[in-house]
Protein backbone atom coordinates (compact mmCIF):
# COMPACT_ATOMS: atom_id res chain seq x y z
CA UNK A 1 0.00 0.00 0.00
CA UNK A 2 1.36 3.41 -0.06
CA UNK A 3 0.70 4.15 3.71
CA UNK A 4 -2.55 6.50 2.64
CA UNK A 5 -4.89 3.80 4.40
CA UNK A 6 -2.74 1.77 6.68
CA UNK A 7 -2.46 3.43 9.97
CA UNK A 8 -6.21 4.08 9.67
CA UNK A 9 -8.79 2.38 12.16
CA UNK A 10 -11.53 0.57 9.55
CA UNK A 11 -13.15 -0.84 12.08
CA UNK A 12 -16.31 1.66 11.73
CA UNK A 13 -15.77 0.72 7.88
CA UNK A 14 -16.26 -2.93 8.42
CA UNK A 15 -19.07 -2.64 11.00
CA UNK A 16 -21.38 -0.25 8.33
CA UNK A 17 -20.40 -2.59 5.63
CA UNK A 18 -21.46 -5.57 7.65
CA UNK A 19 -24.98 -3.75 9.13
CA UNK A 20 -26.06 -2.52 6.10
CA UNK A 21 -24.16 -3.15 2.91
CA UNK A 22 -25.88 -6.52 0.49
CA UNK A 23 -23.15 -7.68 -1.29
CA UNK A 24 -23.43 -9.23 -4.81
CA UNK A 25 -23.51 -13.16 -5.26
CA UNK A 26 -22.76 -13.64 -1.50
CA UNK A 27 -24.34 -15.68 1.22
CA UNK A 28 -24.43 -13.69 4.17
CA UNK A 29 -24.62 -15.99 6.88
CA UNK A 30 -20.84 -16.27 7.81
CA UNK A 31 -20.68 -12.44 8.59
CA UNK A 32 -22.73 -13.23 11.53
CA UNK A 33 -19.60 -14.16 13.14
CA UNK A 34 -16.74 -13.32 10.48
CA UNK A 35 -15.76 -9.70 8.66
CA UNK A 36 -16.71 -9.32 5.19
CA UNK A 37 -13.72 -8.43 3.06
CA UNK A 38 -13.45 -4.88 2.59
CA UNK A 39 -10.93 -3.88 -0.87
CA UNK A 40 -9.15 -0.73 0.06
CA UNK A 41 -6.63 0.18 -2.18
CA UNK A 42 -4.90 -0.91 -5.41
CA UNK A 43 -2.31 -0.77 -7.59
CA UNK A 44 -1.27 -2.00 -10.36
CA UNK A 45 -2.16 -6.22 -10.31
CA UNK A 46 -2.15 -5.71 -6.67
CA UNK A 47 -5.38 -4.95 -4.25
CA UNK A 48 -4.71 -4.89 -0.44
CA UNK A 49 -7.52 -5.45 2.37
CA UNK A 50 -9.15 -3.80 5.22
CA UNK A 51 -6.23 -6.19 7.04
CA UNK A 52 -3.43 -5.03 5.19
CA UNK A 53 -2.99 -8.24 3.15
CA UNK A 54 -1.59 -8.00 -0.38
CA UNK A 55 -2.96 -10.13 -3.21
CA UNK A 56 -2.15 -10.59 -6.83
CA UNK A 57 -5.94 -9.78 -8.86
CA UNK A 58 -6.15 -12.63 -11.22
CA UNK A 59 -9.36 -11.76 -11.93
CA UNK A 60 -9.40 -7.79 -12.30
CA UNK A 61 -11.65 -6.90 -9.96
CA UNK A 62 -13.57 -10.34 -9.45
CA UNK A 63 -15.27 -9.96 -12.66
CA UNK A 64 -12.60 -9.77 -15.74
CA UNK A 65 -13.28 -5.66 -15.38
CA UNK A 66 -10.12 -3.36 -14.36
CA UNK A 67 -8.16 -4.31 -17.64
CA UNK A 68 -5.50 -1.66 -17.46
CA UNK A 69 -4.93 -2.26 -13.85
CA UNK A 70 -5.37 -0.23 -11.21
CA UNK A 71 -4.50 3.64 -9.69
CA UNK A 72 -4.55 5.33 -13.31
CA UNK A 73 -3.94 8.66 -12.65
CA UNK A 74 -4.94 9.66 -16.13
CA UNK A 75 -8.12 8.11 -16.15
CA UNK A 76 -9.08 9.60 -12.47
CA UNK A 77 -8.42 12.89 -14.08
CA UNK A 78 -9.89 12.70 -17.34
CA UNK A 79 -13.37 11.77 -15.10
CA UNK A 80 -12.36 14.68 -12.79
CA UNK A 81 -12.52 17.56 -15.71
CA UNK A 82 -15.15 15.70 -17.33
CA UNK A 83 -17.68 16.09 -14.23
CA UNK A 84 -16.45 19.42 -13.32
CA UNK A 85 -17.20 21.02 -16.71
CA UNK A 86 -20.14 18.92 -17.84
CA UNK A 87 -21.68 15.47 -15.51
CA UNK A 88 -24.70 14.66 -17.12
CA UNK A 89 -27.21 15.67 -19.50
CA UNK A 90 -29.53 12.76 -20.58
CA UNK A 91 -28.28 11.40 -24.29
CA UNK A 92 -31.28 12.73 -25.73
CA UNK A 93 -28.83 15.33 -26.39
CA UNK A 94 -24.70 14.41 -27.45
CA UNK A 95 -21.87 15.12 -25.19
CA UNK A 96 -18.33 15.91 -25.79
CA UNK A 97 -16.82 12.67 -24.74
CA UNK A 98 -19.58 10.77 -25.64
CA UNK A 99 -18.98 11.51 -29.48
CA UNK A 100 -15.52 11.68 -29.49
CA UNK A 101 -15.68 7.89 -27.51
CA UNK A 102 -18.41 6.96 -29.67
CA UNK A 103 -15.59 7.72 -32.83
CA UNK A 104 -12.69 6.64 -31.48
CA UNK A 105 -14.50 2.91 -30.97
CA UNK A 106 -15.95 2.71 -34.43
CA UNK A 107 -12.89 3.31 -35.34
CA UNK A 108 -11.53 -0.32 -33.77
CA UNK A 109 -14.86 -1.85 -35.66
CA UNK A 110 -15.02 -2.12 -39.20
CA UNK A 111 -18.85 -2.55 -40.45
CA UNK A 112 -19.78 -1.42 -37.43
CA UNK A 113 -21.15 2.50 -37.24
CA UNK A 114 -23.42 3.65 -34.44
CA UNK A 115 -23.43 3.25 -30.55
CA UNK A 116 -25.99 3.79 -28.03
CA UNK A 117 -24.50 4.54 -24.55
CA UNK A 118 -26.34 2.24 -21.38
CA UNK A 119 -24.68 1.57 -17.98
CA UNK A 120 -24.21 -1.86 -17.93
CA UNK A 121 -23.71 -5.20 -19.79
CA UNK A 122 -26.94 -6.23 -19.37
CA UNK A 123 -28.88 -2.99 -19.96
CA UNK A 124 -27.11 -3.18 -22.93
CA UNK A 125 -27.82 -6.62 -24.15
CA UNK A 126 -31.39 -5.42 -23.45
CA UNK A 127 -31.61 -2.68 -25.88
CA UNK A 128 -30.44 -4.84 -28.44
CA UNK A 129 -33.05 -7.69 -27.64
CA UNK A 130 -35.82 -4.67 -27.90
CA UNK A 131 -34.18 -3.45 -31.20
CA UNK A 132 -34.29 -6.75 -32.43
CA UNK A 133 -38.17 -7.01 -31.16
CA UNK A 134 -38.85 -3.68 -32.80
CA UNK A 135 -37.59 -4.63 -36.29
CA UNK A 136 -39.97 -7.94 -36.57
CA UNK A 137 -42.50 -5.49 -35.87
CA UNK A 138 -41.32 -2.91 -38.40
CA UNK A 139 -40.41 -6.06 -40.93
CA UNK A 140 -42.18 -8.68 -40.32
CA UNK A 141 -45.60 -8.03 -38.97
CA UNK A 142 -44.11 -8.77 -35.47
CA UNK A 143 -43.32 -12.98 -36.21
CA UNK A 144 -39.96 -12.72 -36.46
CA UNK A 145 -39.13 -11.92 -32.94
CA UNK A 146 -37.63 -14.89 -31.20
CA UNK A 147 -33.64 -14.75 -29.57
CA UNK A 148 -31.80 -17.93 -29.95
CA UNK A 149 -28.98 -18.06 -27.14
CA UNK A 150 -26.51 -20.76 -26.24
CA UNK A 151 -26.41 -23.16 -23.34
CA UNK A 152 -23.38 -21.84 -20.79
CA UNK A 153 -23.73 -18.37 -21.87
CA UNK A 154 -24.78 -15.36 -20.03
CA UNK A 155 -26.25 -12.34 -20.85
CA UNK A 156 -26.89 -10.46 -17.65
CA UNK A 157 -29.06 -10.57 -14.74
CA UNK A 158 -32.16 -8.49 -15.36
CA UNK A 159 -35.43 -10.16 -16.17
CA UNK A 160 -35.09 -9.92 -19.81
CA UNK A 161 -30.97 -11.00 -19.92
CA UNK A 162 -32.01 -14.00 -17.74
CA UNK A 163 -34.32 -15.32 -20.11
CA UNK A 164 -31.26 -15.37 -22.72
CA UNK A 165 -29.13 -16.87 -19.68
CA UNK A 166 -27.85 -21.05 -20.34
CA UNK A 167 -27.00 -21.32 -16.70
CA UNK A 168 -29.50 -22.76 -15.63
CA UNK A 169 -28.13 -22.65 -11.57
CA UNK A 170 -28.47 -18.56 -11.96
CA UNK A 171 -31.60 -18.59 -13.23
CA UNK A 172 -33.49 -20.96 -10.40
CA UNK A 173 -36.35 -19.19 -8.32
CA UNK A 174 -36.76 -16.13 -10.50
CA UNK A 175 -38.83 -17.24 -13.24
CA UNK A 176 -41.19 -17.16 -15.10
CA UNK A 177 -38.75 -15.69 -17.47
CA UNK A 178 -39.62 -13.97 -21.04
CA UNK A 179 -41.07 -15.52 -23.79
CA UNK A 180 -39.57 -15.82 -26.97
CA UNK A 181 -36.21 -16.61 -25.89
CA UNK A 182 -34.91 -20.48 -26.74
CA UNK A 183 -31.50 -22.37 -26.01
CA UNK A 184 -29.25 -23.71 -28.36
CA UNK A 185 -26.47 -25.81 -27.71
CA UNK A 186 -22.84 -25.01 -26.41
CA UNK A 187 -20.14 -25.93 -28.47
CA UNK A 188 -18.07 -27.55 -26.14
CA UNK A 189 -15.44 -30.00 -27.51
CA UNK A 190 -14.37 -31.19 -23.82
CA UNK A 191 -17.94 -31.95 -23.29
CA UNK A 192 -18.85 -33.06 -26.98
CA UNK A 193 -20.38 -36.44 -25.92
CA UNK A 194 -23.46 -34.30 -24.47
CA UNK A 195 -24.17 -33.28 -27.52
CA UNK A 196 -24.23 -36.39 -28.95
CA UNK A 197 -21.13 -35.43 -31.24
CA UNK A 198 -18.59 -37.97 -29.54
CA UNK A 199 -17.08 -39.04 -32.57
CA UNK A 200 -16.12 -35.72 -34.13
CA UNK A 201 -13.08 -33.72 -33.44
CA UNK A 202 -11.76 -30.28 -34.69
CA UNK A 203 -13.18 -28.75 -37.54
CA UNK A 204 -15.75 -31.45 -38.51
CA UNK A 205 -17.30 -31.05 -34.69
CA UNK A 206 -17.31 -27.20 -35.27
CA UNK A 207 -19.35 -27.61 -37.81
CA UNK A 208 -21.36 -30.16 -36.82
CA UNK A 209 -21.86 -27.95 -32.94
CA UNK A 210 -23.08 -25.17 -35.18
CA UNK A 211 -25.70 -26.91 -37.28
CA UNK A 212 -27.55 -27.74 -34.25
CA UNK A 213 -28.28 -24.19 -34.36
CA UNK A 214 -29.36 -24.73 -37.37
CA UNK A 215 -31.84 -27.79 -36.40
CA UNK A 216 -33.34 -25.70 -33.40
CA UNK A 217 -34.23 -22.82 -36.17
CA UNK A 218 -35.52 -25.08 -38.61
CA UNK A 219 -37.46 -26.71 -35.37
CA UNK A 220 -39.18 -23.08 -34.27
CA UNK A 221 -39.78 -22.28 -38.00
CA UNK A 222 -37.14 -19.87 -40.03
CA UNK A 223 -40.11 -17.18 -39.78
CA UNK A 224 -40.18 -16.70 -36.72
CA UNK A 225 -36.22 -16.41 -35.83
CA UNK A 226 -34.98 -12.64 -35.18
CA UNK A 227 -31.90 -13.04 -33.89
CA UNK A 228 -28.71 -15.03 -32.05
CA UNK A 229 -27.10 -13.77 -29.10
CA UNK A 230 -23.81 -15.81 -28.41
CA UNK A 231 -20.53 -14.68 -26.37
CA UNK A 232 -17.50 -15.23 -28.44
CA UNK A 233 -15.60 -17.12 -26.07
CA UNK A 234 -18.29 -18.42 -23.23
CA UNK A 235 -17.17 -16.76 -19.70
CA UNK A 236 -18.90 -17.64 -16.69
CA UNK A 237 -20.41 -21.01 -18.11
CA UNK A 238 -16.48 -22.67 -18.27
CA UNK A 239 -14.35 -20.92 -20.38
CA UNK A 240 -15.39 -22.33 -23.69
CA UNK A 241 -13.14 -21.11 -26.82
CA UNK A 242 -15.37 -22.29 -30.23
CA UNK A 243 -13.59 -24.58 -32.25
CA UNK A 244 -12.25 -24.60 -35.48
CA UNK A 245 -15.30 -24.10 -38.47
CA UNK A 246 -17.38 -23.30 -35.63
CA UNK A 247 -18.20 -19.07 -36.30
CA UNK A 248 -17.74 -19.66 -39.93
CA UNK A 249 -21.05 -22.09 -39.90
CA UNK A 250 -22.67 -19.71 -37.82
CA UNK A 251 -22.21 -16.50 -39.69
CA UNK A 252 -23.53 -18.43 -42.91
CA UNK A 253 -26.83 -20.17 -41.44
CA UNK A 254 -27.71 -16.23 -39.97
CA UNK A 255 -27.31 -15.29 -43.69
CA UNK A 256 -29.49 -18.38 -44.83
CA UNK A 257 -32.16 -17.66 -43.06
CA UNK A 258 -32.16 -14.02 -42.23
CA UNK A 259 -31.23 -13.86 -39.08
CA UNK A 260 -29.56 -10.93 -37.12
CA UNK A 261 -26.62 -11.88 -35.30
CA UNK A 262 -25.43 -10.20 -31.72
CA UNK A 263 -22.05 -10.71 -30.50
CA UNK A 264 -22.17 -10.12 -26.54
CA UNK A 265 -18.42 -8.94 -25.42
CA UNK A 266 -19.05 -7.82 -22.36
CA UNK A 267 -16.22 -9.51 -21.10
CA UNK A 268 -14.21 -10.17 -24.18
CA UNK A 269 -14.12 -7.26 -25.18
CA UNK A 270 -11.27 -4.27 -25.32
CA UNK A 271 -8.77 -6.37 -25.64
CA UNK A 272 -9.54 -9.30 -22.98
CA UNK A 273 -8.54 -11.83 -25.65
CA UNK A 274 -5.25 -10.54 -27.18
CA UNK A 275 -4.25 -9.54 -30.70
CA UNK A 276 -7.33 -7.99 -31.31
CA UNK A 277 -10.17 -5.43 -29.35
CA UNK A 278 -12.84 -7.77 -29.26
CA UNK A 279 -13.37 -11.17 -29.37
CA UNK A 280 -15.68 -12.01 -32.36
CA UNK A 281 -12.79 -10.32 -34.60
CA UNK A 282 -10.58 -13.32 -34.36
CA UNK A 283 -13.30 -15.48 -36.23
CA UNK A 284 -14.42 -13.08 -38.88
CA UNK A 285 -17.57 -12.62 -37.74
CA UNK A 286 -19.86 -9.83 -39.18
CA UNK A 287 -22.32 -8.94 -36.74
CA UNK A 288 -25.54 -6.62 -36.18
CA UNK A 289 -25.46 -6.08 -32.62
CA UNK A 290 -21.87 -5.84 -30.42
CA UNK A 291 -22.56 -5.02 -26.74
CA UNK A 292 -20.31 -4.50 -24.38
CA UNK A 293 -19.18 -2.88 -20.77
CA UNK A 294 -16.70 -4.06 -18.33
CA UNK A 295 -13.03 -3.01 -19.78
CA UNK A 296 -14.36 -0.24 -21.67
CA UNK A 297 -13.56 1.94 -18.98
CA UNK A 298 -11.67 -0.95 -16.70
CA UNK A 299 -14.08 -0.22 -14.05
CA UNK A 300 -13.09 3.52 -13.48
CA UNK A 301 -16.44 4.41 -14.40
CA UNK A 302 -19.79 2.79 -15.22
CA UNK A 303 -20.53 2.42 -18.87
CA UNK A 304 -21.54 -0.05 -21.26
CA UNK A 305 -21.90 0.78 -25.24
CA UNK A 306 -24.66 -1.22 -27.65
CA UNK A 307 -22.89 -0.87 -31.15
CA UNK A 308 -24.82 -1.60 -34.35
CA UNK A 309 -24.80 -0.80 -38.24
CA UNK A 310 -25.84 2.08 -39.96
CA UNK A 311 -28.34 -0.83 -41.76
CA UNK A 312 -29.78 -1.23 -38.61
CA UNK A 313 -29.91 2.68 -37.62
CA UNK A 314 -31.47 3.34 -40.77
CA UNK A 315 -34.72 1.48 -39.72
CA UNK A 316 -35.43 3.17 -36.82
CA UNK A 317 -35.92 6.69 -38.98
CA UNK A 318 -37.58 5.41 -42.20
CA UNK A 319 -40.90 7.58 -41.40
CA UNK A 320 -40.63 10.35 -39.75
CA UNK A 321 -44.45 11.25 -39.67
CA UNK A 322 -44.89 7.62 -37.38
CA UNK A 323 -44.42 8.22 -33.93
CA UNK A 324 -43.19 4.82 -32.90
CA UNK A 325 -40.94 4.53 -35.70
CA UNK A 326 -37.64 5.69 -33.36
CA UNK A 327 -36.24 3.78 -30.83
CA UNK A 328 -38.26 4.81 -28.03
CA UNK A 329 -35.60 3.91 -25.38
CA UNK A 330 -33.47 6.11 -22.63
CA UNK A 331 -30.53 4.66 -20.50
CA UNK A 332 -30.49 7.36 -17.71
CA UNK A 333 -26.87 6.98 -16.82
CA UNK A 334 -26.45 6.59 -20.73
CA UNK A 335 -25.87 10.47 -20.37
CA UNK A 336 -23.18 10.28 -18.02
CA UNK A 337 -19.88 11.88 -19.19
CA UNK A 338 -17.17 9.88 -16.96
CA UNK A 339 -17.82 6.96 -18.80
CA UNK A 340 -16.52 7.62 -21.90
CA UNK A 341 -14.26 10.20 -20.39
CA UNK A 342 -12.76 7.24 -18.49
CA UNK A 343 -13.37 5.33 -21.25
CA UNK A 344 -11.17 7.19 -23.79
CA UNK A 345 -8.03 7.41 -21.72
CA UNK A 346 -8.22 3.36 -21.24
CA UNK A 347 -8.17 2.91 -24.98
CA UNK A 348 -5.15 5.58 -24.96
CA UNK A 349 -3.52 3.62 -22.41
CA UNK A 350 -4.05 0.21 -24.36
CA UNK A 351 -2.40 1.60 -27.85
CA UNK A 352 0.05 3.66 -26.17
CA UNK A 353 1.44 0.83 -23.96
CA UNK A 354 1.22 -1.79 -26.42
CA UNK A 355 -1.43 -4.24 -24.12
CA UNK A 356 -3.25 -6.24 -26.84
CA UNK A 357 0.54 -7.42 -27.62
CA UNK A 358 1.11 -7.98 -24.29
CA UNK A 359 -1.95 -9.77 -23.52
CA UNK A 360 -1.28 -12.00 -26.42
CA UNK A 361 2.22 -12.72 -25.14
CA UNK A 362 1.40 -13.26 -21.46
CA UNK A 363 -1.84 -15.32 -22.51
CA UNK A 364 0.49 -17.87 -24.44
CA UNK A 365 2.50 -18.07 -21.43
CA UNK A 366 -0.25 -18.55 -18.83
CA UNK A 367 -1.41 -21.31 -21.01
CA UNK A 368 2.16 -22.69 -21.16
CA UNK A 369 1.83 -22.76 -17.44
CA UNK A 370 -1.25 -24.17 -17.15
CA UNK A 371 -0.63 -26.69 -19.43
CA UNK A 372 2.49 -27.72 -17.59
CA UNK A 373 0.34 -28.05 -14.64
CA UNK A 374 -2.18 -30.24 -16.70
CA UNK A 375 1.17 -32.82 -16.80
CA UNK A 376 1.60 -32.61 -13.63
CA UNK A 377 -1.75 -32.80 -11.86
CA UNK A 378 -4.10 -35.27 -13.11
CA UNK A 379 -7.27 -33.62 -11.81
CA UNK A 380 -6.54 -31.22 -14.56
CA UNK A 381 -9.18 -32.29 -17.23
CA UNK A 382 -8.93 -29.20 -19.89
CA UNK A 383 -7.34 -26.23 -20.39
CA UNK A 384 -8.84 -23.74 -22.45
CA UNK A 385 -9.30 -20.00 -23.24
CA UNK A 386 -7.67 -16.99 -25.51
CA UNK A 387 -5.56 -14.57 -24.39
CA UNK A 388 -5.66 -13.46 -20.79
CA UNK A 389 -9.13 -15.27 -20.48
CA UNK A 390 -8.44 -18.99 -19.63
CA UNK A 391 -9.87 -21.84 -17.62
CA UNK A 392 -9.00 -24.97 -15.90
CA UNK A 393 -11.68 -28.03 -15.96
CA UNK A 394 -11.05 -30.07 -12.89
CA UNK A 395 -12.56 -33.41 -13.08
CA UNK A 396 -12.18 -37.10 -10.82
CA UNK A 397 -11.46 -38.62 -13.95
CA UNK A 398 -10.20 -37.89 -17.26
CA UNK A 399 -11.94 -40.98 -18.74
CA UNK A 400 -15.10 -40.64 -17.36
CA UNK A 401 -14.45 -36.55 -17.13
CA UNK A 402 -16.97 -36.58 -14.12
CA UNK A 403 -16.72 -32.97 -12.48
CA UNK A 404 -14.89 -32.60 -9.44
CA UNK A 405 -17.52 -31.10 -6.27
CA UNK A 406 -18.17 -27.99 -5.98
CA UNK A 407 -16.39 -27.75 -2.67
CA UNK A 408 -12.97 -28.90 -4.23
CA UNK A 409 -12.95 -25.78 -6.51
CA UNK A 410 -13.83 -23.55 -3.50
CA UNK A 411 -10.89 -25.17 -1.36
CA UNK A 412 -8.88 -24.40 -4.43
CA UNK A 413 -10.33 -21.16 -4.73
CA UNK A 414 -9.23 -20.05 -0.60
CA UNK A 415 -5.85 -21.50 -0.77
CA UNK A 416 -4.71 -19.16 -3.40
CA UNK A 417 -6.52 -16.20 -1.26
CA UNK A 418 -4.46 -17.59 1.37
CA UNK A 419 -1.36 -17.48 -0.97
CA UNK A 420 -2.41 -13.52 -1.75
CA UNK A 421 -3.38 -14.50 -5.11
CA UNK A 422 -7.26 -14.08 -5.80
CA UNK A 423 -8.81 -16.14 -8.99
CA UNK A 424 -11.63 -17.05 -10.23
CA UNK A 425 -13.88 -20.39 -10.72
CA UNK A 426 -17.68 -20.86 -12.53
CA UNK A 427 -20.13 -21.10 -9.44
CA UNK A 428 -24.02 -21.31 -8.82
CA UNK A 429 -23.62 -21.38 -12.91
CA UNK A 430 -24.69 -24.98 -14.24
CA UNK A 431 -25.71 -27.59 -12.08
CA UNK A 432 -22.96 -30.14 -11.45
CA UNK A 433 -20.86 -28.74 -14.01
CA UNK A 434 -19.31 -25.67 -11.50
CA UNK A 435 -15.68 -27.71 -12.01
CA UNK A 436 -13.55 -24.56 -13.39
CA UNK A 437 -11.42 -22.39 -12.27
CA UNK A 438 -10.82 -19.07 -14.50
CA UNK A 439 -8.47 -16.31 -14.85
CA UNK A 440 -8.37 -12.79 -16.21
CA UNK A 441 -5.07 -10.91 -14.94
CA UNK A 442 -5.10 -6.94 -16.25
CA UNK A 443 -3.49 -6.87 -20.12
CA UNK A 444 -0.11 -5.15 -17.84
CA UNK A 445 0.25 -8.46 -16.54
CA UNK A 446 4.53 -9.08 -16.18
CA UNK A 447 5.82 -12.68 -16.49
CA UNK A 448 6.33 -12.99 -12.70
CA UNK A 449 3.42 -12.16 -12.25
CA UNK A 450 2.05 -14.79 -14.26
CA UNK A 451 4.53 -17.12 -12.68
CA UNK A 452 3.18 -16.20 -9.73
CA UNK A 453 -0.08 -16.82 -10.55
CA UNK A 454 -0.21 -20.19 -11.65
CA UNK A 455 2.38 -21.06 -9.07
CA UNK A 456 -0.21 -20.93 -6.31
CA UNK A 457 -2.65 -22.63 -8.50
CA UNK A 458 0.16 -25.46 -7.89
CA UNK A 459 -0.03 -25.21 -4.83
CA UNK A 460 -3.74 -25.14 -4.26
CA UNK A 461 -3.86 -27.98 -6.23
CA UNK A 462 -1.17 -30.18 -4.58
CA UNK A 463 -2.72 -29.42 -1.01
CA UNK A 464 -6.30 -29.94 -2.03
CA UNK A 465 -6.08 -33.39 -4.16
CA UNK A 466 -2.48 -34.48 -2.90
Amino acid sequence: MDGTLKDNDLSHVVNADKAHVWHHLVQHKPFETNDPRIIIEGKGMRVWDQNGKEYIDAVSGAVWTVNVGYGRERIANAVHANLMKMCYFANAAGNVPGALYAEKLIDKMPGMSRVYFTNSGSEANEKAFKMIRQIAHKKYGGKKHKILYRDRDYHGSTLAAMSAGGQDERNMQYGPFAPGFVRVPHCMEYRKDELGLGHLSGRDFGIAAANQIEDVILKEGPDTVGALCLEPVTAGGGVITPPEGYWERVQEICKQYDILLHIDEVVCGIGRTGTHWFGYQHYGIKPDFVTMAKGVASGYAAIACMVTTEEIFDLFKADASDKLDHFRDISTFGGCTAGPAAALENMAIIEEEGLLENCTAMGERMMGNLQALMEKHEVIGDVRGKGLFLGCELVKDRDTKEPVDEADITAIVGDCGAQGVIIGSANRSVPGRNNVIAFSPALIATADDIDAITNAVDNALTKVFG
